[in-house]
């Protein structure tokens, strides 16, 4: 048994993160998919389609669902899932945080969400934190 991923997330950054982190893993560790919410969308037609979503997903373990942005339309259907069975909800997707998930699949529900988180949150770095002298003016 394992743990299923469903990303919840505005219009195809779900399934573009689905796809890079595979191909740079050059596999598909987990039960993955992904649910792209447009601004037309129906929330409540998605809700009814994530349902079915994480029945196919959940492998008995449960499922992670990762959703792009927290208070958003993604964020707020990936909460109302909370009551179908054995999930949790972890905003702020990136694709460090899909990778570290994806890189131990064979942890449970609750220690993946630390994971993804820890993995999320050590992915954002500043590159240049400093602000450009005079020097580095084109002017």
């Amino acid at each position: 048994m394992s743990v299923g991923v469903l990303l919840i997330t505005h219009n195809g950054i779900g399934a573009s993160l689905v796809q890079t982190a595979t191909a740079m893993l050059e596999a598909r560790p987990l039960r993955i998919d992904s649910l792209a919410v447009s601004p037309d969308a129906d929330p409540e037609r998605l809700v009814a389609q994530a349902e079915g979503m994480l029945r196919e997903l959940d492998g008995g373990d449960g499922v992670l669902v990762l959703t792009d942005m927290f208070g958003s339309t993604p964020s707020n259907i990936a909460t109302r899932l909370r009551s179908a069975g054995s999930l949790a909800v972890v905003a702020g997707v990136n694709l460090p945080m899909l990778v570290r998930v994806l890189n131990y699949a064979s942890l449970g529900l609750q220690d993946l969400v630390e994971k993804a988180a820890s993995g999320g949150a050590r992915g954002v770095l500043c590159c240049q934190c400093a602000p450009p002298s005079d020097e580095d003016s084109l002017s």
